[in-house]
């Protein structure tokens, strides 16, 4: 792992860090995993009565069916994500960032960035509580892709930052520098 000693000797002074919330992406992952397996838990015993009949029951069964599998692919689809973004970290300096991510740590000077492309700034509250209100892609010359969604504290900063530093050439400055 590389430390953060050597990270400001390569990449210059340290200026902010922002964490991902692993926590809040576990939380949603075993909500969504609930609710998947009550659909499933109710839909499986309707279905199974509800085999040659031809009113409201088959009807519901398919409702809470098709529930319990969106909610257990979903919150399936959230626990890989929080496994794989498990203690992730964004840290900024002058000249460049280090991403840290389940006990590894990537530095990476801003040459080093292809494009950075940020979309769905959708603020409202229910879009805000999934993770889904903002999503940065930061991608490398090398082809490999950073994801920073809102789940990472000051998501819509730090894009604004790698954006500018990279589209715009206005780098970030040290901690009690100008």
């Amino acid at each position: 792992m590389v430390r953060r000693t050597e990270v400001a000797r390569r990449l210059g002074g340290f200026v902010r860090e922002h964490r991902t919330d692993g926590g809040r992406r576990l939380r949603q992952a075993g909500i969504l995993l609930c609710v998947g397996a009550v659909g499933l838990a109710f839909g499986v015993p309707v279905a199974a009565a509800s085999i040659g009949t031809t009113d409201g029951a088959p009807q519901l069964a398919g409702l809470l069916l098709g529930v319990g599998l969106v909610g257990a692919g979903l919150g399936i689809w959230r626990m890989v994500q929080a496994f794989r973004t498990r203690e992730q970290c964004f840290d900024i300096h002058e000249r460049g960032l280090t991403h840290r991510v389940a006990g590894t740590a990537s530095v990476i000077p801003w040459e080093d960035i292809a494009q950075v492309g940020a979309h769905g700034d959708d603020s409202r509250p229910l879009a805000e509580a999934r993770g889904m209100g903002f999503t940065c892609d930061i991608t490398l010359h090398s082809g490999r892709r950073i994801r920073v969604d809102t789940f990472t504290e000051d998501a819509r900063e730090l894009a604004l930052v790698v954006h500018r530093a990279v589209h715009l050439g206005q780098f970030p400055q040290g901690r009690g520098r100008r």
